[in-house]
């Protein structure tokens, strides 16, 4: 299969008139601003759609264009409309879209649009670009291969979707092409210093409260090249934290001086923590994690573990140390 198949994806969004549009539970900047921007692409062009996310949108990204349209997909409420032809954003695979799979017609065709090197190209149609920084500069691709016209809104959300998963342009998975969308943003319009200021910079008290208490968790292990930080439910409760004020957590750890790599362990509903792995360059947290079911990319990845907190932070912490070994 053809991994990457522009003319496949092109022609996918012409024969179509009306779309589901998906992306990853528990969604980041590049998550929101990628399905965001396929949907301004699609309104361009005259067709009909529908953003979809398992979780709502983390109040820090609403003020991207189309933000307040998209629905929220719960495991225990009926789905809406069946959709035959579905676009996914940013999702290594299927299953990463939760409960919004409800929402898909059994015999959907599906066009599949990531950067995750792990992607198992699931899909009638792959467009697929590890070396991109993020899914937002495939979509930059795409929306020019379509002939759409540029303008502020659109802009916005490509430049937002580079500048979360570049880290404010700090990570290694930065590249020149990235630095020169981003400039090409900028010049349609793209508010990138307010972008940054609300992205970056500006925290809520509740992640202040949270960070605070997860702070006081930091571990380490293999000689200080394992760091590592915990989140219980009863944390996320009295510090009334929200699933968006986990972002950056797993910085912390993995910031320090000698970490190789840093962890976070969140402990969610039904007895599952979930593991995010920041590695700073000596191990690939990517195929790590997909050795427990996860994915991601070489320094970050995650996954889910079906096991108390305890247990999860021993399997991951121990069997990172036969890597060290």
């Amino acid at each position: 299969m053809n991994r990457f198949d522009m003319e496949g994806a092109k022609r996918f969004i012409r024969e179509g008139d009306d779309f589901l549009l998906v992306t990853h539970v528990q969604p980041d900047g590049d998550a929101v601003s990628s399905l965001l921007a396929a949907a301004l692409l699609l309104r361009a062009l005259g067709k009909r759609y529908t953003p979809v996310i398992a979780d709502r949108v983390p109040n820090k990204l609403r003020f991207l264009e189309g933000s307040g349209l998209i629905r929220t997909a719960r495991a225990d409420e009926p789905p809406g409309r069946l959709h035959d032809r579905v676009i996914a954003l940013d999702c290594a695979d299927f299953s990463r879209i939760g409960a919004a799979a409800a929402w898909c017609a059994p015999d959907a065709r599906l066009l599949n649009i990531d950067h995750h090197p792990t992607n198992d190209g699931f899909g009638d149609v792959v467009l697929i670009k590890p070396e991109a920084a993020a899914t937002a500069e495939i979509l930059y691709e795409l929306v020019n291969a379509m002939g759409v016209p540029w303008h502020r809104e659109l802009a916005e959300c490509i430049y937002t979707g580079i500048l979360t998963d570049t880290g404010g342009f700090r990570y290694p998975n930065t590249t020149p092409a990235s630095h020169r969308i981003a400039s090409e943003m900028l010049e349609r319009g793209a508010a990138g210093s307010q972008i940054a200021e609300r992205l970056l910079e500006r925290v809520p008290h509740s992640h202040v409260r949270l960070l605070k208490r997860a702070l006081s968790t930091l571990s380490f292990a293999a000689g200080n090249r394992i760091s590592w930080l915990t989140v219980t439910r009863a944390d996320m409760a009295e510090t009334e934290a929200e699933t968006e004020d986990l972002e950056g957590l797993v910085n912390y750890p993995r910031n320090i001086e000698g970490v190789e790599v840093g962890i976070l362990f969140k402990e969610v509903d039904d007895g599952k923590v979930k593991v995010s792995l920041r590695s700073a360059g000596a191990i690939d947290v990517a195929a790590f994690a997909k050795s427990f079911g996860g994915g991601g990319h070489v320094r970050a990845a995650g996954v889910t573990l079906d096991m108390p907190l305890p247990d999860a932070v021993d399997t991951i912490v121990g069997a990172l140390r036969g890597l060290m070994t």
